[in-house]
């Protein structure tokens, strides 16, 4: 496979695969929408000197058959990101993410294309894996909503007992709590059963939270970690939900480029879901308070709510075995020694608060406690 589609490749993630595939000796073309939550006025710029930009919007069939002729494999990453978001924009997000599937694989439909990796997404696990007092592993485990409302944050067993978070792996049953994650459910499906039926290998990497330079400082969905960096760089302390001290893995964007080139190579992978995490958990208040050191700002404390989001669960980190196994990856740039690179780009980009606008949103709707 020498010529590749990635839809979506002008975004965050895209523009770091883009970059991988082309240091590794592909030919690139690159459809996107270039919408302005994402990219802002420079995004088409900052990708159209190094590969082929078809700009279009994914459910445009015409526009994406177009672009997809002469290309061997095809990585889809076109699809509207965030929780919080999904929740209120319903037609939107099923749209873009569901309907642009749709759209992509029907085009496919008779062309020479051997392989398509999708991105999915670890929301669909909804809370993570638990482990019980006497060592049972529970892959389906809900929060009280009653609880919440007393500020009771850790799920409990149907029993009533206390639970351990455990690293997550792809055997866990799916649990969608949010349209975000049916919409990412749904890609990573319709993608699987197409390629079974039509004999094109597919591949779904469930991507934890990524982070990296590059990222939509401005666009509050875009991920916790951009989020806190918007914050820092405008004075104002990381907005934390809960309590703080809720587990997330995080993933930098350069591991998960190289996932996705590995993802295209790999024959075993074919047919598989697979998570690309870093494998570590961290706190979301450690998290915030190692950004605000990276960025100099340690006297600029998280600002821990109290309150709750719809669609938020406690933990969950990454089990990484089956990619290590599949795709022979390995993360290289974990978090802690990652910050500071990433705070010298978030210091040196502009980054406008829009997390007031985001909490607005979601109390209107009745979204956050």
């Amino acid at each position: 496979m020498s010529h590749v589609l990635v839809t979506g490749g002008c975004g965050f993630i895209g523009r770091h695969v883009t970059e991988e595939l082309l240091e590794n000796g592909y030919e690139v073309r690159i459809l996107d929408a270039l919408i302005d939550q994402v990219h802002g006025p420079s995004g088409f710029q900052q990708v159209m000197d190094t590969a082929d930009v078809v700009r279009a919007d994914v459910r445009d069939k015409g526009a994406v058959r177009e672009a997809l002729k002469g290309v061997d494999a095809v990585i889809h990453l076109a699809a509207e990101v965030g929780v919080g978001q999904s929740m209120y924009e319903i037609a939107r997000y099923v749209g873009t993410n569901d309907l642009g599937t749709a759209v992509l694989l029907e085009a496919m439909i008779g062309l020479p294309i051997r392989r398509i990796v999708v991105a999915s997404s670890m929301s669909v696990y909804g809370e993570g894996m638990y482990v019980s007092p006497v060592g049972h592993r529970l892959g389906y485990i809900r929060r009280d909503v009653s609880r919440l409302a007393e500020g009771l944050w850790d799920p409990l067993s149907p029993n009533g007992e206390q639970l351990l978070p455990a690293p997550t792996d792809e055997e866990k049953p799916v649990d969608l709590v949010s349209i975000y994650a049916l919409t990412k459910y749904a890609q990573e499906r319709q993608t699987l059963i197409f390629g079974r039926a039509y004999g094109i290998e597919a591949v779904a990497l469930r991507l934890f939270n990524v982070f990296g330079a590059g990222q939509a400082l401005s666009n509050p969905y875009t991920g916790v970690l951009a989020n806190f960096a918007s914050r820092l760089a405008n004075g104002q302390p990381p907005m934390i939900f809960e309590d703080g001290n809720q587990r997330r893995d995080f993933v930098h964007v350069r591991d998960v480029a190289r996932a996705f080139r590995l993802a295209l190579e790999r024959k075993p992978a074919a047919g598989h879901v697979i998570n690309i995490g870093s494998g570590q958990a961290y706190t979301i208040a450690q998290v915030a308070m190692l950004l605000a050191a990276a960025m100099g700002t340690p006297e600029l404390a998280p600002e821990i709510t109290g309150k709750s989001r719809s669609g938020d669960i406690r933990h969950c980190f990454a089990d990484i075995s089956k990619a290590r196994e599949l795709l022979g990856f390995e993360p290289r740039y974990h978090l802690d020694g990652s910050l500071e690179s990433f705070a010298d780009w978030v210091l040196t980009t502009e980054a406008i608060d829009r997390n007031a606008e985001m909490t607005r949103h979601l109390k209107e709707r009745g979204l956050m406690s």
